[in-house]
């Protein structure tokens, strides 16, 4: 009959130290069914699970050997009823959730393990993501991140992303929920809006300013956020006030857009690890495409400005870009590519983006209005673009050291 035992070992890291635990495993008989092993710290912790067929002195030959390897070892027995436990535990679902901000305070995990407690899940492993902080106590260069494993049966996933949003909310914290699966590694396309996620601002908004037409664009904008206008009629009546603005005054506007917080990082990285990225955008292609030489996007959809004669007719070319569109031209992009839904990100900060979001494998908010934020699944309003990154499961250490 096969006697289970549960190898715990820890102490200061240092070189050999496996290779004198496997011998004296070994030397015992024992068969090898699980192992963990970390170092943090300096602090070597190691957990294997064994097995034993026959009888020996397991207990002593770890003794001897953690006294030669300056580690404190233990041998516990696990019952049947323990290993079953654990077994069932193994196969249930796994949730990463991810906390993000430019600092986490320490007061977050206590408030994160309540959450997870009353959800009845269990912490399975807890790493950083980000960087070292500062020795000088400054904000870390791309924020704070640490990810943590869950695992649970029944969950309420709906319940628990409200109340860690809210958490979250409270302590200036992004909390995002995500179901683990072979595909959260292995995302290949990502789309994004533009107008105040990649920019930091609204086009619409800049052409009307310098056209000296703002104040009658934005009762337009404010008529359809009343819902007494739908999103193509609104397009539609804001276009018409900027009939007869000068081409000149594009190009300028391009030459000065602001860029947001952390684009350009994020697209190094996502062009470096292969991704196809895509703008997806109700703006104007005239600026997407000046986002695309300068950043290197591989495709844009966006609405053609009807330019006459040097001036805008205060038209565009149809179809317009509304959020269904958006969401078909997602799966058209992921179809021609030969992807899964699983594998596609969109990213987006307005209502105009919700139908996106959903039908993307990951779906993020980026610092979105309240209301966006409840209805997306994921959101980012404590970092930069780059943040996107730690909700793929990137580690800075990993992006920065290849």
């Amino acid at each position: 009959m096969t006697r289970r035992h549960l190898i715990r070992a820890t102490g200061p890291a240092r070189p050999g130290q496996l290779s004198g635990l496997g011998r004296a495993l070994a030397v015992s008989g024992a068969r090898l069914l699980d192992i963990n092993q970390s170092v943090t710290f300096g602090i070597l912790s190691l957990e294997a699970l064994v097995g034993l067929e026959r009888e020996a002195d397991l207990e002593g030959a770890l003794a001897a050997a953690g006294d030669s390897l300056g580690l404190d070892v233990q041998a516990i027995q696990v019952s049947a009823e323990d290993y079953h436990r654990w077994s069932v535990q193994a196969s249930q679902p796994r949730l990463i959730l991810t906390l993000l901000a430019p600092h986490l305070p320490a007061g977050i995990l206590a408030e994160v393990g309540a959450l997870t407690a009353e959800q009845n899940l269990t912490v399975e492993l807890i790493h950083r993501l980000s960087g070292r902080e500062p020795l000088d106590g400054g904000v870390p260069e791309h924020g704070a991140c640490v990810e943590c494993w869950l695992r649970g049966e029944d969950i309420d996933l709906e319940t628990l992303r409200e109340k860690a949003l809210a958490l979250g909310a409270a302590h200036g914290v992004d909390i995002a929920l995500q179901e683990d699966s072979i595909w959260r590694r292995h995302r290949r396309l990502v789309c994004f809006d533009m107008d105040s996620t990649l920019i930091q601002a609204e086009v619409i908004d800049e052409l009307a300013r310098r056209h000296g037409v703002y104040d009658e664009v934005a009762e337009v904008t404010e008529r359809a956020m009343r819902g007494e206008l739908d999103f193509q009629q609104s397009f539609r009546e804001r276009m018409s006030k900027l009939r007869g603005l000068e081409e000149s005054v594009l190009a300028e506007i391009a030459e000065e857009l602001p860029l947001m917080d952390g684009l350009e990082r994020l697209m190094h990285h996502l062009k470096r690890l292969g991704y196809r990225t895509a703008i997806l955008s109700g703006g104007f292609t005239y600026f997407a495409r000046h986002l695309q030489e300068r950043l290197g996007f591989d495709e844009v959809h966006a609405n053609e400005l009807v330019i006459e004669d040097g001036r805008v007719t205060g038209e565009v070319k149809e179809p317009i870009l509304d959020a269904d569109r958006k969401a078909l031209l997602l799966r058209e992009i992921a179809a021609r590519e030969g992807l899964t839904m699983e594998q596609t990100i969109a990213v987006g900060d307005g209502a105009n983006d919700l139908k996106m979001l959903a039908a993307a494998g990951l779906g993020i908010a980026f610092r979105a209005k309240p209301l966006v934020r409840q209805q997306a699944r994921h959101s980012i309003s404590t970092l930069g673009l780059d943040a996107v990154l730690y909700l793929i499961g990137y580690r800075h250490g990993d992006l920065e050291a290849s």
